[in-house]
């Protein structure tokens, strides 16, 4: 019997790779924080949408725990054709929102790194 993990030696190099980057979002504490605030909101906004009658601006913690990522792939994913956000299902806002917390979280993850590990200085 083969193990699916060695099965395609092409995936190896890729799962690395992504593993590679993904890692400063989850192997410091200030990047776990900070996902745990996104994922509060995010579970306070579809908790809104799909349990409560009135969902109000719930949409905002999530816009907010996540700028500037979001907002700006909000600005850029928006069609010229349409004003407002009605055509947004919740379900891709909170996926997308998910998306920029991550990518906030990685560089978070980088800036901690690069604040918390020192260089080693010479001697003199």
């Amino acid at each position: 019997m083969t193990d699916a993990r060695i099965s395609n030696p092409a995936e190896r190099p890729r799962l690395r790779r992504t593993r590679a980057l993904l890692a400063p979002a989850v192997d410091n504490w200030l990047a776990r924080g900070y996902l745990v605030v996104v994922a509060a909101a995010l579970g306070f906004f579809l908790c809104a949408v799909y349990v409560l009658p009135d969902p109000g601006f719930a949409g905002i913690w999530p816009l907010m725990a996540t700028a500037p990522t979001s907002m700006l792939a909000l600005l850029l994913s928006t069609p010229a054709e349409y004003s407002s956000l009605t055509w947004l299902n919740p379900l891709t806002f909170a996926a997308g929102t998910a998306l920029a917390g991550l990518f906030n979280a990685v560089l978070l993850g980088r800036l901690a790194h690069r604040l918390w590990v020192r260089e080693p200085r010479p001697v003199v």
